[in-house]
């Protein structure tokens, strides 16, 4: 039994090239649907990344490891202390999740943030959403595996 003998090839063989070319650009819309609605949110929000996932336990309790985030950049409000925001160091992918502390104003219109993770230890429960992010961020060849897999199902998937 060769590699070439499963289910799955037998499926993708039986179709004719008006069919192939059909999965072909169903799955051409998904991934064009997702980029959409992707840019739509970063319109709508007016940030980079609208939807962010907490990635440490930094801010424990007020966020878990895997819970999601909505961001938004209204810039007719102003950062105060006490506000919770979401940036990036240069060199580093993984945007950081932390409380501001204090807000520096300097005279010359500069201002700078002083933040910090809430990181209280205290007994919670495990969250799920947003897990799955976590997982392919620390396994990567699992990421394209499923990637890939799912690929070759929209494209074999008859209706």
């Amino acid at each position: 039994m060769g590699l070439l003998d499963f289910s799955i090839f037998d499926e993708f063989r039986r179709m004719d090239g008006r069919q192939i070319v059909y999965q072909f650009l169903n799955f051409a819309m998904i991934v064009s649907s997702a980029l959409m609605i992707w840019k739509g949110l970063m319109v709508v929000t007016g940030s980079e990344s609208p939807i962010v996932v907490v990635l440490s336990g930094s801010m424990e309790p007020a966020f878990y490891r895997g819970d999601l985030l909505m961001l938004t950049n209204d810039l007719n409000d102003p950062i105060r202390a006490g506000d919770i925001t979401v940036f990036k160091i240069e060199g580093r992918d993984i945007p950081i999740v932390h409380r501001v502390i204090k807000v520096h104003e300097r005279s010359n219109e500069e201002t700078k943030f002083l933040t910090k993770g809430d990181n209280n230890m205290r007994a919670g429960f495990v969250p799920y959403v947003g897990m799955v992010t976590i997982i392919m961020n620390d396994y990567p060849k699992l990421k394209y595996t499923v990637l890939a897999l799912l690929g070759l199902f929209v494209l074999l998937h008859r209706e």
